[in-house]
């Protein structure tokens, strides 16, 4: 499993956890019932306290991405993955639509729109 913390980053570190779990169980990198680390590696790899990698967990697990077992651990939760492929794509299209309808407000044409995305896939935009 690989993860990065960014220490910058405005999003609470919890949540950037759980963002890139679900993001590797929807990908397929990280497959049905495979064990995750325990809480307390977790923590220890990325030098973070139980307490957040225990709320990473939680929050994947109210989502049902992740099933804690009692005493063995968390485990990736079977997942219906065209039904989030589905989702994303819809939650995609809502939000390129808001750019697209801000950009028009603020007077900026579809190329500059294009170049401003083409760079955020390019990653100079952190």
């Amino acid at each position: 499993m690989n993860i990065h913390i960014r220490n910058t980053d405005n999003e609470p570190i919890y949540l950037q956890i759980a963002r890139q779990i679900r993001a590797q169980i929807v990908s397929g990198v990280l497959q049905e019932g495979e064990q995750l680390p325990s809480i307390r590696v977790l923590a220890k790899e990325l030098k973070i306290s139980m307490l957040t990698a225990k709320r990473a967990y939680d929050e994947l697990e109210a989502e049902g991405f992740v099933n804690s077992v009692q005493g063995k651990g968390n485990f990736v939760a079977p997942q219906n993955r065209e039904f989030l492929r589905e989702a994303y794509l819809k939650k995609m299209e809502a939000l390129l639509q808001e750019a697209s309808d801000l950009a028009a407000m603020a007077g900026v044409d579809d190329e500059a729109l294009l170049r401003m995305l083409s760079n955020m896939l390019e990653g100079r935009y952190e």
